[in-house]
């Protein structure tokens, strides 16, 4: 039986990112795989939607300069997007794969062996791998596992992956859909919204079971994307929950009830159904290493990543905590450092940097106003239209705004920021790190920015919390806005 230091099940974004770390520590990894390396990080997930959002986007901003030129609209066709798709994940595939072979060649097999096959647990140690009619057991003195998860269905929804889809079958696509209803209100139904909208060749609904999108976050940043969905021509059936879908023909009929008792029934060509993920978790056989399951997961409790027996770590979208590729990347190293060394800090998950691909994009970290209300939590929020950035008026991207929330007292630490707009994703992240150091505003105040950049908005919020600012929030009150927030009560602070 081939003995290894590290067995990670799962070649997803969370697994190989554990398999490159036990590397690193010299140590005898094999990395076990049943499908394709890269796993919802690649396909039918993150690079896939992302790049479909890319795409769509820039047909949008062309199309609006030819529509205000009075001249027809930009229609790709869908084997030219189709095409761009198929590269993209391609490009990324062929780096896994090579990355792979040669690390294996490089080690000539001694410290890094890739196995193709389920993998499941026979003990704390033992892992069965089937591949086809193959089978073999290996051991390891640690695992990890990462097998990732897949779209939620609902039971009584007959799913064929070709008029009623989820995520996976959005690639089977032959055409763009002539009309799509997208179930779920959520980060990825959005983005689906989003993306299918801006092309402009799909006459798109979304099933919102809430009084409005994006419910988890700001009032401000939901009727912002809500706005801009229907301004493209989304249709959202707010307060509305599904009575009952099924294929008839070549359409998919649906039917909403509504709070009053009234019901609604439309016909679409297609449907999109998106309503979270559930961990793979099934083909583990977890109960014969000992482990236990939570409501939410494989369960972790206080010990970040480690599960109850002690040499076994479950990461990704099985430690039912953030599924995030970026979030399942540091929670596999981190892992993997827990396994081999003899003391690591705990995984801090305050300072989690995330963004929506929405219209506009929206990016993320640490708490929001809402939970501050909800948690009783004492602020201080400064919030900068993206109209008075030199960098938005010169990119005519003047939609967003930056918004900040540091703890009400001199000290002013941040503990969270909103970013909405153009460049959103990339405004963040000096923010998460300020989190991350538990650090006051004067850190950014002090900072030179590039000029003209999206950034100079940050320095310019912290600018009015120190009562700096160039524009005083007092005199361009539809623009700037810098106000306590105590018992749920907002109180101006005048900056003159």
């Amino acid at each position: 039986m081939e003995k290894y230091d590290l067995i990670v099940i799962g070649g997803g974004p969370a697994g190989y990112a554990a398999a490159m770390r036990g590397i690193d520590f010299g140590k005898k990894v094999c990395l076990i795989e049943a499908d394709k390396i890269g796993g919802a990080g690649v396909y039918n997930g993150a690079l896939s939607s992302k790049t479909l959002w890319e795409i769509s986007n820039r047909v949008a901003d062309i199309n609006k300069t030819l529509i205000g030129e009075g001249r027809n609209s930009y229609k790709p066709e869908w084997t030219n997007v189709k095409k761009t798709l198929d590269e993209a994940i391609f490009e990324r595939k062929f780096q896994y794969s090579c990355h792979i072979k040669l690390l294996q060649n490089e080690t000539k097999n001694t410290t890094f062996k890739y196995k193709r096959g389920f993998g499941s647990l026979l003990s704390k140690n033992e892992i069965k791998i089937v591949n086809g009619e193959q089978k073999e057991t290996i051991w390891g003195e640690n695992i990890v596992l990462a097998t990732g998860s897949r779209p939620r269905k609902i039971p009584t929804i007959a799913l064929d992956e070709q008029s009623i889809l989820t995520s996976d079958g959005i690639e089977t696509l032959k055409d763009y859909p002539k009309s799509l209803v997208i179930v779920g209100a959520g980060v990825i139904g959005c983005e689906y919204a989003t993306i299918f909208s801006n092309f402009g060749r799909t006459k798109v609904y979304l099933i919102d079971r809430q009084d409005r999108i994006l419910p988890f976050e700001d009032q401000d940043i939901s009727k912002l994307v809500s706005c801009n969905l229907e301004e493209n021509g989304v249709t959202i059936h707010h307060n509305s929950s599904l009575e009952r879908m099924e294929k008839i023909g070549n359409e998919v009929e649906y039917e909403l009830k509504y709070p009053d008792g009234s019901t609604e029934i439309i016909r679409v060509e297609k449907a999109l159904l998106s309503i979270g993920r559930i961990p793979n978790i099934e083909r583990l056989n977890i109960d014969k290493a000992g482990i236990k399951m939570s409501k939410r997961g494989i369960h972790i409790g206080d010990d970040d990543t480690r599960t109850n027996i002690p040499n076994i770590y479950a990461v990704g979208d099985l430690s039912g905590r953030i599924a995030l590729v970026n979030m399942g990347e540091i929670e596999a190293r981190h892992a993997v450092e827990k396994a081999f060394l003899d003391s690591v800090l705990p995984l801090s998950y305050d300072n989690v940097c995330t963004i929506m691909f929405l219209k506009p994009e929206v990016a993320a970290v640490g708490v929001n106003e809402s939970e501050c209300i909800k948690k009783n939590i004492p602020v201080k929020v400064v919030k900068l239209d993206y109209s008075v950035i030199a960098r938005a008026i010169a990119m005519r991207k003047t939609q967003g705004f930056f918004k900040i929330i540091v703890t009400n007292d001199d000290e002013m630490r941040i503990i969270g920021m909103r970013a909405v707009g153009e460049h959103a994703s990339s405004a963040i992240q000096a923010v998460g790190l300020l989190i991350k150091m538990n650090a006051a505003v004067e850190v950014l105040a002090e900072l030179v920015h590039p000029h003209p950049s999206i950034v100079e908005g940050i320095q310019e919020c912290v600018r009015m919390l120190l009562n700096k600012s160039i524009f005083k929030s007092s005199v361009f009150k539809d623009k700037l806005a810098c106000y306590s927030l105590i018992d749920g009560v907002k109180t101006p602070l005048e900056r003159l």
